[in-house]
């Protein structure tokens, strides 16, 4: 059962460089380079509260809820690995990274704190 618990350690959700960092009015997330087929895990517990590709611009992207303040964004998948209402852990790998929605392979991570987006390396760690 999904508790909404407080997100005691932030994960990395890929390997590779982060290509594209963080600007609060141009790009709400990162980008980490890879390889197609490369693992996407869950940054944190929590629960998909979204997966498809209704949200243009990002692909085949994945929500997760990790509590009532924290969201966390995984977007140009190739492929999903979990649905919605799906409960995952963080490190649980929940998708395939690709290319869906933009011109090269790549993850698009996104943390939100109560709605607003935040440079997800000010709480990932340090590598």
């Amino acid at each position: 059962t999904y508790t909404g618990r407080k997100v005691s350690a932030w994960r990395w959700p890929s390997p590779g460089r982060v290509v594209r960092g963080y600007s609060a009015t141009v790009h709400k997330g990162i980008d980490i380079e890879g390889r197609r087929g490369d693992a996407v895990d869950a940054a944190g517990d929590g629960i998909v509260v979204y997966a498809g590709t209704g949200i243009v611009g990002f692909g085949e992207l994945l929500i997760v809820k990790h509590n009532d303040v924290y969201l966390s964004a995984y977007g140009h998948n190739e492929r999903l690995l979990v649905a919605e209402g799906d409960i995952v852990r963080a490190g649980q790998q929940i998708a395939t990274k690709g290319s869906s929605g933009t011109d090269r392979v790549q993850l698009h991570f996104e943390i939100r704190r109560a709605g607003k987006p935040i440079d997800p390396q000010t709480v990932l760690p340090r590598r």
